[in-house]
């Protein structure tokens, strides 16, 4: 039996009291309230990313989860909607099983989306078949992003089918509809979408949320939406939930949905409430086996030592201490009990040449041409019309300027290079490539020249996924293995190797916070407005490519 004694914190009567907990057999046995005074540690529900791709940490769930449970985190709502687009069913069951070696609550959704556009190519497809197959499994709990947002408004007969069944099956769907608004909101929340991660604004989000919807605030390593939407829990406690839906390994290390409570309540918005959108209401909505700090409970807990910072003591999970002092005490799995690694990675070496534009085979409008203007830490794009840079006949990088070349490699077989132009990477020399690149995964890369996108593309050929840099004759390559999204080496490993390339890619020039993790999302056709896929330059607005 394991004992523990400190202040108590009942989320439920919104009371705090100094008492004792005792755990049984991976449950909590009793909480006694002992009325001694004390200035010791706070102990609570276990915190929950409400939705998060474990692909995009760079790691696999067993890893993932040795970081996170340091920071408090006890389960996650994972969607496995990345690894789905590159290995299909394969890829979902490679997590399933990958997240079961560790003591920590994976919690899996059926991607719903695979592949996520028509626009692109994808490795797999999860079919509506596939989509029956998954929610009928105990171990999956929900219908992942409807990104699809059209097909729900058109009432595309499989969009339709893949949300009928989850709600046959009992299981919520999950939303995807950035700027959605009006009419066209309340059409697809009445097909029975019950939350949305993709709210920029407050007006927004306050729209949906009077429409019924569940509202996660999300701030990760490349979107960031905390600041305009948190003050809405203050009005919403019981509708709001925290994640990070992509959280890069060294950002990981940093914090995770502890760091969104020390934020929430250094604004002074009332601590019952903040903890309501970290650890209960996720369990809530998507009915998790996950202890709320009640006898019978699973005992699922943390130690904090205040409640300000949400500094971490202590992780238990099932009873089983998890992590202690900063410190992960879940034990590296053995190679020799590791699944088989899962990939697809078909294409052949480019050259040079590949990656020119002929100013004839470029898009243009009164002589200007399209380019994709990034913004830090958002997903969005806007989309400019500037002159074009023409030298030797080649449309190229106008580096004073800060418009560079970005181009998308299909790697599941060959195909010719697409080329666009992109604005805000402030990349001076050289270039950066990755095969994380949201969401069908084919190489992505921003260069100022072709001899230098070509090495650092054909860097991620030869490891078969990635993310590169080259500067000059130096080439930094951190390999991902697994479909060209993961790694299996240890994650604090992991996260040095990232911040190192992430250092390097800033040394290029770039003033991104996160080069590599907007670098991942500019081939996200299914986010405004401009974007490129291995198919051409896409409109995401008019859901169109350019002309």
């Amino acid at each position: 039996m394991i004992t523990i004694k400190g202040n108590i914190v009942d989320i439920h009567s919104e009371r705090i009291y100094a008492g004792k907990l005792q755990i049984q057999d991976g449950k909590i046995l009793s909480i006694e309230e002992t009325g001694e005074a004390t200035t010791g540690p706070y102990i609570l529900p276990g915190f929950i990313d409400a939705h998060v791709h474990i692909e995009s940490s760079m790691l696999v769930p067993a890893q993932f989860a040795r970081l996170a449970v340091v920071q408090g985190t006890v389960a996650t709502i994972s969607d496995p909607h990345e690894i789905a687009n590159v290995c299909g069913m394969e890829g979902v069951t490679y997590m399933i099983e990958n997240g079961q070696t560790v003591p920590f609550k994976f919690y899996f959704g059926v991607p719903s989306c695979v592949p996520a556009t028509s626009f692109e190519t994808a490795g797999a497809t999860i079919s509506v078949n596939d989509v029956n197959s998954l929610l009928q499994r105990d171990d999956i709990l929900y219908l992942s992003e409807m990104m699809n947002f059209p097909g729900v408004l058109l009432g595309d007969p499989e969009v339709m089918e893949k949300i009928e069944l989850a709600q046959k099956f009992g299981k919520p769907v999950d939303g995807h509809a950035p700027g959605l608004r009006g009419d066209a909101l309340k059409k697809y929340v009445e097909a029975g979408i019950s939350t949305d991660h993709e709210c920029f604004t407050e007006e927004e989000a306050l729209e949906k949320l009077q429409l019924g919807m569940k509202i996660l605030v999300r701030e990760g390593s490349a979107a960031k939406n905390f600041e305009a939407l948190i003050g809405l829990l203050a009005q919403y406690p019981n509708a709001i939930m925290f994640c990070s839906d992509d959280k890069h390994p060294d950002s990981l290390v940093e914090g995770h949905i502890n760091q969104l409570c020390a934020r929430a309540v250094a604004k002074g918005i009332d601590l019952f409430k903040v903890l309501k959108a970290a650890c209960v209401n996720p369990v809530k909505h998507y009915k998790l086996n996950v202890g709320l700090l009640n006898p019978g409970d699973p005992a699922d807990l943390i130690v904090v030592e205040d409640l300000q910072t949400f500094t971490v003591l202590k992780t238990y999970i099932g009873g089983t201490l998890v992590a202690e002092s900063g410190k992960s005490k879940i034990s590296l799995p053995s190679t020799d009990t590791q699944e088989p690694l899962v990939n697809q990675f078909n294409c052949s070496f480019k050259e040079p040449a590949d990656f020119r534009v002929q100013p004839a085979d470029y898009p243009k409008e009164n002589k200007l041409i399209p380019v994709i203007e990034a913004l830090d830490g958002q997903l969005i794009t806007n989309k400019l019309w500037m002159s074009p840079m023409v030298v030797d006949d080649l449309i190229v990088s106008d580096v004073e300027n800060d418009v560079l070349k970005i181009v998308v490699v299909n790697r599941y077989h060959d195909a010719p290079v697409a080329k666009a132009f992109i604005k805000n990477f402030g990349i001076r020399r050289g270039a950066i490539a990755s095969s994380v690149a949201h969401d069908s995964h084919n190489i992505v890369a921003v260069g100022v020249d072709d001899e230098s996108l070509c090495r650092a593309v054909n860097s991620l050929i030869r490891t078969k996924g990635g993310v590169s840099c080259i500067d000059g004759n130096s080439e930094q390559v951190l390999p991902l293995p697994v479909a060209g999204l993961m790694s299996v080496e240890d994650g604090y490993k992991v996260a040095e190797m990232y911040q190192a390339i992430d250092k390097a890619a800033k040394t290029l020039g770039s003033k991104l916070s996160s080069p590599y993790m907007t670098l991942s999302f500019m081939a996200l056709l299914v986010i405004p407005e401009l974007k490129l896929s291995d198919k051409g330059i896409f409109d995401g607005k008019e859901f169109r490519f350019l002309k």
